[in-house]
C-alpha cells in the first residue's frame, strides 16, 4: 500500500501510540502484511479512527476492533472532547 495522507488525525494517533509505549515505524506495507495483521485501522478527519475488519474479502485478525485500536480510539475521542488536560492546547473554543 503506497499512499497515506499526512493528516492531523494520523499525526495525533502516532503521538498517542508513542505515548502508550508502542513501537511506531512508518514504511510501505503489502496487502499480504495486512491480510495477516492482528488488527488494522484507518485514520482521517471524517473516519477519525476506524477499525479495518476485512480487506479484499479477507478477515483481518478476529474481524473486529482490536485492543490497540480500542485504546487509541478512546484516547482520541477523549482528546477531541477536551477531556485530556495535557492536550487542551489542541482545542479552540468556538462560541
Amino acid at each position: 500500500l503506497t499512499s497515506c495522507l499526512e493528516g492531523i488525525t494520523r499525526a495525533t494517533i502516532l503521538d498517542f501510540a508513542r505515548d502508550m509505549g508502542l513501537e511506531v515505524r512508518e514504511r510501505r506495507i503489502t496487502r499480504d502484511e495486512v491480510y495477516i495483521a492482528e488488527e488494522a485501522f484507518f485514520t482521517g478527519t471524517a473516519a477519525e479512527v476506524l477499525p479495518i475488519r476485512e480487506l479484499d474479502g479477507r478477515q483481518i485478525g478476529e474481524g473486529k476492533r482490536g485492543p490497540i485500536t480500542e485504546k487509541l480510539q478512546a484516547k482520541y475521542f477523549a482528546a477531541v472532547k477536551g477531556e485530556l488536560p495535557e492536550h487542551s492546547d489542541w482545542l479552540t473554543l468556538v462560541r
